[in-house]
């Protein structure tokens, strides 16, 4: 049912998706839908729930080693970032594109979601950090400026990478376009190589 759900959802939309296609594509009968869940926004919050669960594991497992340096955690948890995404189409369309224009509850989900997942990532920047000898401002201030604006980078990459119909790039495909993108910065920022606007 809710696989049905989140598909219609993800194609259609909340306000358009119909309880009586969702009860079809999932085989059941309509009564049936709102005998376990009693209305269209219950049904949608099941889906939110769900699949940020979903998408907050993938991340998780992709960067539970530990041992691993910092840079290899971050790619191992952009490309289950990624794969997931591009698994879950529909789920990713609810998620980020769906839910946080449906009211406060929709989007109070996905922005729980969002924060563990940023989280994660200011502890890995951190520990970059701290391994170059940054000073505590940096590590308070810029860190997590860089962890929210990579995270914004990766949801971006990741409806860029769904809409494409055609040559459309792999889940390492796109973490790598990723990488390329903010590591090589990150070095440099790390070892005291800041930009500054010419005068």
């Amino acid at each position: 049912m809710l696989d049905a759900a989140v598909g219609a959802f993800g194609r259609h939309g909340y306000r358009a998706a119909s309880m009586d296609d969702i009860a079809e594509a999932a085989g059941v009968s309509k009564p049936l839908v709102y005998q376990y869940l009693k209305s269209k926004d219950d049904l949608f919050t099941a889906c939110i729930d769900r699949e940020a669960a979903a998408l907050t594991k993938a991340v998780l497992d992709g960067t539970r080693d530990q041992t691993l340096p910092p840079d290899q955690q971050l790619w191992n948890g952009l490309c289950a970032f990624f794969a997931h995404t591009a698994a879950h189409p529909d789920g990713w369309t609810v998620l980020h594109q769906q839910a946080p224009g449906e009211g406060e509850t929709f989007a109070g989900v996905v922005a729980g979601m969002r924060a563990e997942i940023v989280a994660l990532v200011t502890a890995l920047l951190g520990r970059v950090a701290q391994d170059a000898g940054c000073d505590e401002g940096l590590m308070d201030r810029e860190v997590s400026g860089l962890a929210h604006a990579l995270v914004g980078s990766a949801e971006s990459l990741a409806d860029w990478a769904n809409s494409r119909e055609e040559d459309r790039p792999s889940a390492k495909e796109t973490a790598a376009t990723l990488m390329n993108f903010c590591w090589a910065g990150l070095e440099g920022l790390m070892k005291g190589a800041r930009w500054t606007p010419s005068r």
